[in-house]
């Protein structure tokens, strides 16, 4: 059993920026890791995911703003977003599971077997 564990959030004025990191407690070189969002009512929003550089795909509303990436050597996966915006608040989730046998689709993240608890981001 994969543990994921979210830190970097905090409270950041619109227009700027946060690196919003998660670690893993096994190796997760080889699986899709993405992130989703959530705002207390909604539903869940996948925003990123990747299984290797050059496989990463976004959401429209993070397109060109957020940039996910993986550090195999230290088992974390990261989310840098530029540009944010007040609509951009949420309780932020890392999601990780072991690869499927074709390129990562977005809507994987929410069906990934391994969530972490997450950390809230408020854009004010």
């Amino acid at each position: 059993h994969v543990q994921l564990v979210e830190s970097g959030g905090g409270s950041v004025q619109a227009g700027g920026s946060l690196k919003l990191s998660c670690v893993a407690s096994e190796d997760i070189s080889t699986f899709f890791v993405g992130w989703f969002r959530q705002v207390p009512g909604k539903g869940r929003e996948a925003i990123a995911i990747m299984h290797s550089p050059g496989s990463e795909t976004y959401a429209d509303s993070v397109t060109g703003r957020a940039t996910i990436s993986k550090d195999h050597a230290k088992n974390t996966v990261d989310l840098h977003m530029v540009s944010l915006k007040p609509e951009d608040t949420a309780m932020y989730y890392c999601a990780a599971d072991f690869r499927r046998r074709r390129a990562p689709r977005l809507t994987d993240v929410l069906d990934l077997a391994y969530k972490g608890r997450g950390t809230q981001v408020t854009v004010s």
